[in-house]
């Protein structure tokens, strides 16, 4: 079963330099606690996977956590670009970032294919476009139609990390909502973290809710308010404001290395 323990001794023992890690959660239940304490113990050449990296990918990036990018779409949701992860991009600050881009659907087959323990997936598309000349997909015949497919290799990072709603003591785990590849993050990792809302002694079924089994899990951690500034259906809304203002802190290197400073390493 999954060991509850505090966020720091998830990260200590589970993630390590050089490991490929998947921090995941769809318009919420995005693991910005994690990402944060990521930060603090001040690991370095990760390759980051995410669907859709936005504010914590930021961070992490302008921090040099980060050696590579595998992702689909990435900018600050409602507001425009990434300036950290573009500044890494374009100008190589603080490293350089190696990109690796894939769409939505390839994304999503990708951690099908490793929550299945499959070598790739398979979908209809990359077609038409100069997209699959510059990334990781090659294309396969269908032996029983004859049909082009894209096939895209599986996601296996080293550690998937997610944030939901709740856990029981025994670790296991259920969140609700909107959802995204959560799930299959976390069975497509060799180690998984888990960030909650709170512990409880009994998980009640919820409509649409997404139940992960404690033997699937590594560590749980409770941290409240852990997705923030993102919202946790149920628990706290979406700090819109912070977004717009990430917009100008990020752009300038040093707003955003004090902003860091002061709300990430000193609020610890």
């Amino acid at each position: 079963m999954a060991d509850i323990v505090t966020l720091a001794e998830a990260v200590r023992s589970l993630v390590h330099d050089g490991d490929t890690v998947a921090l995941e959660g769809f318009t919420h239940l995005i693991p910005n606690a994690a990402g944060h304490e990521l930060i603090r113990q001040e690991l370095r050449d990760l390759t980051l996977v995410r669907m859709t990296p936005d504010v914590i990918y930021d961070q992490l990036i302008g921090m040099g956590a980060a050696r590579k990018l595998v992702f689909s779409w990435g900018g600050n949701p409602g507001v425009g670009s990434l300036h950290r992860l573009r500044d890494a991009v374009e100008h190589g600050w603080p490293a350089p970032l190696e990109l690796e881009e894939h769409s939505h659907a390839g994304m999503a087959a990708a951690y099908a294919a490793g929550a299945a323990n499959l070598p790739f997936g398979v979908l209809r598309g990359y077609a038409d476009n100069d997209l699959a000349a510059h990334t990781r997909v090659a294309t396969i015949v269908c032996p029983f139609t004859g049909e082009e497919l894209a096939a895209v290799p599986a996601h296996r990072p080293d550690v998937g990390i997610i944030h939901a709603q709740q856990a029981d003591r025994k670790g296991n785990v259920q969140l609700w909502g909107i959802t995204g590849v959560q799930k299959e993050a976390v069975l497509a990792s060799s180690r998984s973290i888990v960030t909650v809302e709170e512990i409880v002694d009994k998980l009640e079924p919820r409509p649409g809710g997404v139940v992960l089994p404690g033997w699937v899990i590594d560590a749980v951690a409770e941290v409240p308010g852990g997705a923030k500034p993102s919202y946790a259906h149920g628990y706290y809304d979406r700090d819109n404001s912070f977004y717009v203002a990430w917009d100008a802190i990020s752009r300038d290197r040093d707003s955003f290395s004090d902003w860091m400073r002061e709300h990430v390493y000193e609020a610890a």
